[in-house]
C-alpha cells in the first residue's frame, strides 16, 4: 500500500485527508515489519500510527497503555468507526475481561488494549499463545525505562513478550517525553534494529508563567482573585490527595465550580468526573496527576500546579494535556519558596520526599530477603513480617525478581514469593544512580522556577529537542508576570473557610453502626498540628480552648441537632488523660453525658508505629471492651478521640460497641492525618 493509498483509506475509516510526512514515515514502516520507537508531543496524533496500520493487517494488534481513560475513549471511538475494539483492564469484570480475551482468540478483535499490570494474570499469559498477532505497541514508552518519568516495573514485562515475537513483527513504542538516556533504554530493550523518530516538541501556543509565593495560603488566596479572569475550563494539579479536597472546597466556598479527582475515588465516580471535564461541566478540575493522561480534550485553556512537579519531563508531560487545539493556553506554576527552620524551601520537601520513598532504603530490601529466607509469604504477609507499606513491598519485591534473588510461585491459590537458593547478592548500584538521576531532575525543575530566559526553549532543549531560535511564550520574555498580592479581604475570606470547612471521616460499614464522622481540621493545615504536638509530645498541658471552639463547630455542622445519648473517648495509649479531659469539655459544653467505661482490655503499641493498615488494624484488633454493656444499649453515642490516621481504632472500637447493642456510633476528632497505607 502505497502513500495515497493508505490516505484514501485514511480518509474512509478515519475522515482525516492526509497524513503528517511523520505519521506516514512510522507507518510506513510498521507494514514492512520494522519497530519504531516515535518521540512526539502530546496531541501530534501518536494513536493513528497505531490504529491505522491495525485496520490493515491480518491479525489482532495488542496495545499496552498504562491509561485507563485513554483506553475507554479510544475504543469508543473505533467502535463508532466499525472497528472491533476492546480493552483489558481493572475497570470490567473478571467476566467480562475473560469473554474480550475469548474473542481475541476468536479472531473477533482488530484491536486489543490491555493495561500492562494484567500480564501477571495466568489466563493473558496462556492466551497469547492462541493469538493471530500481527502488532505489538507499547504505548507511554517510557513506563517501561527505569529511567523514564513514570517507571513501573510491571511494565518490563512487556519486553518478555516482545522478545518471543518473530524478528519481522512490526513494533511501535510511542512516547511524548523520554530524555536521551530513557530513549537508549527503550531502542536497547525493544531490539538492535529499531528506528526511531523524534519530532519537534515547541508548543507555539503555551504561554508560560511562575508565581513565587511566601506560604500555602498564598495560592488559594490567588486563586480567590484571579481565577475567574482566566478564560475557559482547565485542570488545577495538586501535589496530594487531601489538598484535591482543600483546593476543591476553597473554590466552592468562592461559589467556584469546581471538583476534586484523584486514585482514591471510585472507578464510577472517576469516569463522571472524567466526562464533566469533556463537557466544560465545572471551571477547573482540582487533582492529582491522575487526571488527563489519555483525556482527549483539545480546548483546556489552562493547567495550574499548586506543587511543582518532580521533573522538567513530569512538568512537560502534564502541560501537554492542555491546548491542543492550537489556541493561546495559559500554564501556570506557583512555587513556595519560604524555607523552614533547616534552609529548606517549602516547596522542595514534597517531591524530594516522593523521591526519598521512590526506591525504600536499602536496609528494608534485607528485612524482605531476611523474611523470605525463612518461608515463602505473599505480599500481606511481607508487610505483616516487615512492618512496610504495600507500595514499598511492591517495589522491593519487583526488584528482588529482576535480580533473580526471589521468584513468585503458586501456592493452590495463593501467589507468594521464594527466595531462591544460591541468590546473587543485592546490587544497589542502580539504586543509587537512580536516585542520584532524580535528585539532579528535581534541581532542573529548580532551575526552570529560577530562570530568566525562555522557559519554552528550557524545556525542549532539556527533553533532547535541541534548537536555536528564539522562543517567546513566557513571563520571562513577552508576557507580563503575576505576582503574589494578598488583598486583605481576601485574607479574610480564607481565615473564616479555615473555620467552617471540616473533613470527614468516611466510615460508614456493614460491619457495625458506625456513621461517617467528622475532624475539625487537617493535621498540619493553620496551627492545628501544631498545638496537639506541642501538648501530646512536649508536656505543653491541656488541648488549647481554640481547638475546642473548633471541635464543637465541626460537630455542629455534621451533626446538627441530631440528639446523642453519651460520649465515650478512645483510652490513652501514651498521652494521659488529655483526650479524656477534652471529652469532658465537649459533654458539658454540649449538656451530652459522658462515659468512662470503654476500656483497653489488652496492650497496644502507638499506632504511629507501625507502618501498614495491616499491622494497625493487628495491633488493635479485639483489644477494648465496655465495663457497663447495659448502659449503651439501643444508644446513640459520640465516639470522640484527638487524632484520626488509618481509622483502624475508630472501626474496631466502633465493631465493639455495636456488638454491644449500640445503635449508632458518631466519630467526633481534633484532627486527620494523611496516611492509611491499606
Amino acid at each position: 500500500m502505497n502513500r495515497q493509498q493508505a490516505e484514501t483509506e485514511l480518509k474512509r475509516l478515519f475522515g482525516f485527508d492526509r497524513f503528517y510526512d511523520e505519521q506516514w514515515d512510522a507507518i510506513e514502516m510498521l507494514f514492512i515489519g520494522k519497530r519504531v520507537l516515535m518521540i512526539e508531543k502530546t496531541g501530534f496524533g501518536k494513536s493513528l500510527c497505531f490504529q491505522f496500520p491495525a485496520t490493515q493487517f491480518d491479525g489482532l494488534t495488542i496495545i499496552f497503555s498504562p491509561l485507563i481513560a485513554l483506553m475507554r475513549d479510544q475504543v469508543k471511538g473505533l467502535n463508532e468507526r466499525g472497528i472491533s475494539a476492546r480493552y483489558i483492564n481493572s475497570e470490567q469484570t473478571p467476566e467480562e475481561n475473560s469473554q474480550t480475551i475469548k474473542d481475541a482468540i476468536d479472531s473477533k478483535l482488530k484491536i486489543l488494549y490491555i493495561a500492562p499490570e494484567r500480564q501477571e494474570n495466568q489466563e493473558w499469559i496462556q492466551a497469547t499463545r492462541q493469538m493471530n498477532l500481527s502488532m505489538i505497541v507499547i504505548d507511554e514508552a517510557h513506563t517501561i525505562s527505569v529511567w523514564g518519568h513514570d517507571f513501573r516495573p510491571a511494565f518490563r514485562r512487556i519486553i518478555n513478550l516482545i522478545q518471543l515475537l518473530p524478528e519481522n513483527m512490526p513494533v511501535l513504542a510511542t512516547t511524548a517525553t523520554a530524555t536521551k538516556r530513557v530513549q537508549v533504554d527503550i531502542e536497547k530493550q525493544i531490539s538492535n534494529d529499531i528506528t526511531t523518530i523524534r519530532g519537534r516538541l515547541i508548543r507555539d501556543n503555551f504561554n508560560l508563567y511562575v508565581i513565587n509565593v511566601k506560604s500555602e495560603d498564598e495560592k488559594l488566596i490567588w486563586l480567590a482573585e484571579n481565577l475567574k479572569h482566566i478564560e475557559g475550563t482547565g485542570i488545577i494539579y495538586t501535589g496530594t490527595r487531601v489538598n484535591t479536597e482543600i483546593y476543591s472546597r476553597w473554590l466552592g466556598y468562592l461559589k467556584i465550580n469546581s471538583t476534586e479527582y484523584n486514585a482514591g475515588l471510585d472507578g464510577e465516580t472517576r469516569k463522571d468526573i472524567e466526562a464533566g471535564l469533556m463537557a466544560n461541566r465545572w471551571k477547573a478540575v482540582i487533582s492529582t496527576n491522575a487526571l488527563g493522561m489519555g483525556i482527549d480534550k483539545s480546548d483546556i485553556r489552562f493547567i495550574i500546579h499548586t506543587q511543582i512537579p518532580a521533573s522538567p519531563i513530569h512538568y512537560y508531560q502534564e502541560i501537554g494535556r492542555a491546548g491542543r487545539d492550537g489556541k493561546p493556553t495559559k500554564l501556570i506554576l506557583f512555587y513556595n519558596s519560604s524555607k523552614d527552620e533547616n534552609e529548606i524551601e517549602e516547596d522542595y520537601k514534597l517531591p524530594k520526599s516522593f523521591i526519598d520513598g521512590g526506591r525504600p532504603n536499602v536496609r528494608n530490601y534485607y528485612k524482605v530477603i531476611d523474611e523470605l529466607k525463612l518461608e515463602p509469604l505473599g505480599l500481606h504477609q511481607i508487610m505483616k513480617a516487615t512492618n512496610l507499606k504495600q507500595t514499598q513491598v511492591r517495589v522491593i519485591k519487583a526488584d528482588l525478581i529482576d535480580q533473580d534473588i526471589i521468584k513468585e510461585v503458586i501456592y493452590g491459590r495463593s501467589k507468594k514469593y521464594e527466595y531462591q537458593f544460591n541468590a546473587p547478592e543485592l546490587n544497589t548500584k542502580t539504586f543509587e544512580e537512580l536516585r542520584t538521576l532524580k535528585l539532579q531532575e528535581l534541581d532542573a525543575m529548580l532551575e526552570y522556577v529560577n530562570l530568566s530566559d525562555s522557559r519554552m526553549l528550557f524545556l525542549c532543549d532539556y527533553l533532547g529537542d535541541k534548537f536555536t531560535e528564539q522562543v517567546e511564550n513566557c513571563d520571562n520574555t513577552n508576557l507580563k508576570k503575576y505576582t503574589s498580592n494578598p488583598e486583605p479581604e481576601s485574607l479574610k475570606m480564607l481565615s473564616d473557610f479555615r473555620e467552617s470547612y471540616f473533613p470527614e471521616l468516611k466510615l460508614e460499614s456493614n460491619v457495625s453502626n458506625v456513621v461517617n464522622g467528622i475532624a475539625a481540621s487537617y493535621y498540619g493545615v493553620s496551627n492545628v498540628g501544631a498545638a496537639l504536638h506541642r501538648s501530646k509530645y512536649m508536656n505543653g498541658g491541656d488541648f488549647p480552648d481554640f481547638l475546642l471552639k473548633l471541635t464543637l463547630k465541626a460537630y455542629r455542622k455534621q451533626y446538627g441537632q441530631e440528639p446523642f445519648d453519651l460520649i465515650v473517648y478512645v483510652p490513652p495509649t501514651e498521652s494521659g488523660d488529655l483526650v479524656k479531659n477534652f471529652a469532658e469539655k465537649i459533654s458539658r459544653v454540649l449538656r451530652i453525658p459522658i462515659s468512662h467505661n470503654l476500656e483497653k482490655i489488652g496492650t497496644t503499641q502507638p499506632q504511629k508505629s507501625f507502618q501498614n493498615g495491616l499491622l494497625k488494624s493487628d495491633n488493635v484488633s479485639n483489644k477494648f471492651g465496655y465495663n457497663a454493656p447495659d448502659e449503651i444499649v439501643g444508644k446513640s453515642i459520640i465516639l470522640f478521640d484527638d487524632i484520626f490516621d488509618s481509622g483502624a481504632t475508630i472501626k474496631e472500637i466502633s465493631k465493639m460497641l455495636t456488638r454491644n447493642g449500640a445503635s449508632k456510633i458518631a466519630p467526633l476528632v481534633i484532627a486527620r492525618t494523611v496516611g492509611g497505607d491499606i
